[in-house]
This record gives structure tokens, C-alpha cells and sequence, in this order.
């Protein structure tokens, strides 16, 4: 039987420590109850529709999808869904791609409870809800440039310690074209050399080791 008028939330994460604690901190709230829960995306769809809460709690890091792609399905099916991104993950790409995604809120791991609780009531009637933090980290990398689909191969290579040498084998292509590739890294990001570069990247969400 439903809570009547409870905002009825559904969490997805693969770690049970971390459902358990969003269980007990939604049951304590007087206009919220857990819907449900899972821990992968695929368990994540197909309860998902059984459900359908009013508001779902999303990791980007699943062990058979990433969020970004659990977001986008289920917004296929269901375009008002009301979505929040639950992550260990702060870098401005990867809330940007999960706002791109479907996505109306972010919360980081970690956050204070109050902030997690505000952002389930805000997205519940609608509106799409960042904190402060956040919108700061968007705002502050909105007229970067992007980084194309081949400069982020040779930036992986690179996160893996691979030379030019080695990236022109493996992408096959020149080496002179890997090294014009790092010069357009470089200054993308704005930074001054490969280790720099790799180090964005990665506090950023633009690459994942």
C-alpha cells in the first residue's frame, strides 16, 4: 500500500551501505518513504517501472551500465521522470553530461543530509536543483572548448602513461598527429604539460581511470 502524499523515493547503488543509509535518512522524514531500491542499472529499469517513484536517486558508476546511460533510458520511457545523480563524482563534465542526460539535480556523496533532503523536494515539484558549488564548477568551464572524440582517446592513452610513440601505434596514426593532438589538449585545458593534463582530466570527469 502507498504512502499517501509521501514523496516516494527509489535508490540505485551498488553499495548496500549506501542504500542503507539513504533508507534511513528518507524513513525519518515525515513526507518521504523509500519506494525501493537496487544495485545495478538493469535491476534498476525493470524496478523502476514496477514502482514508478516519484523521485529516483541515481550513482554514475554501476557495475553493468553508467548512470549516464540508466538516466537516458528511462527518460526515454518515461520523459518526466524526476531524476537526481547521487556521486562520489564532483568533476563540472560529469555533472554536465548527467544534466545533458535527463538528470534535474546533483548531490555528492558526502554532502550534508539537509542539502540531499532539500534537493528530493525541489526536483519532487519540479524544479532542477544544483548546489551552489556546483553551479559554480558548470559556470566556471561554460565557454571551454571541447575536447573531440580523438583527443580524448590520445588523453586516455595518456592517463595510461603511453608515449607518443606508443599512442600513434595503437590509434594508427602519425606521431606528429598525436603530438598536434597533446598541443590541443594542452591548451584546452589550459595547462602546461601531459601530467597536468591528465590530472584535470580526471578531477574534472573527463576521463575515468
Amino acid at each position: 500500500m502507498k504512502d499517501i502524499g509521501k514523496i516516494r523515493v527509489f535508490c540505485v547503488d551498488d553499495h548496500p551501505i549506501v542504500r542503507e543509509g539513504i533508507a534511513a535518512i528518507i524513513n525519518l522524514q515525515p513526507d518521504m518513504t523509500l519506494a525501493g531500491a537496487a544495485a545495478t542499472g538493469g535491476e534498476a529499469l525493470e524496478r523502476y517501472f514496477e514502482l514508478r517513484p516519484d523521485v529516483a536517486l541515481v550513482d554514475l558508476q554501476l557495475p553493468d551500465m553508467s548512470g549516464f546511460d540508466l538516466i537516458k533510458k528511462i527518460r526515454d520511457k518515461a520523459p518526466n521522470a524526476r531524476i537526481i545523480v547521487l556521486s562520489s563524482h564532483e568533476g563540472d563534465v560529469d555533472i554536465q553530461r548527467a544534466l545533458e542526460a535527463g538528470a534535474q539535480g546533483y548531490v555528492a556523496k558526502g554532502i550534508v543530509r539537509g542539502e540531499l533532503l532539500e534537493t528530493i523536494r525541489s526536483v519532487h515539484v519540479g524544479k532542477r536543483r544544483l548546489p551552489a558549488a556546483v553551479a559554480q564548477k558548470l559556470a566556471e568551464h561554460m565557454a571551454d572548448e571541447t575536447i573531440s572524440p580523438r583527443e580524448l582517446e590520445v588523453l586516455s592513452l595518456m592517463a595510461g602513461g603511453k608515449r607518443n610513440k606508443e599512442i600513434a601505434g595503437e590509434l594508427s596514426i602519425a606521431e606528429d598527429t598525436v603530438k598536434m593532438h597533446v598541443r590541443n589538449i594542452l591548451s584546452k585545458l589550459q595547462v602546461n604539460d601531459r601530467t597536468e593534463a591528465v590530472t584535470s582530466a580526471l578531477r574534472r570527469g573527463i576521463i575515468h581511470l
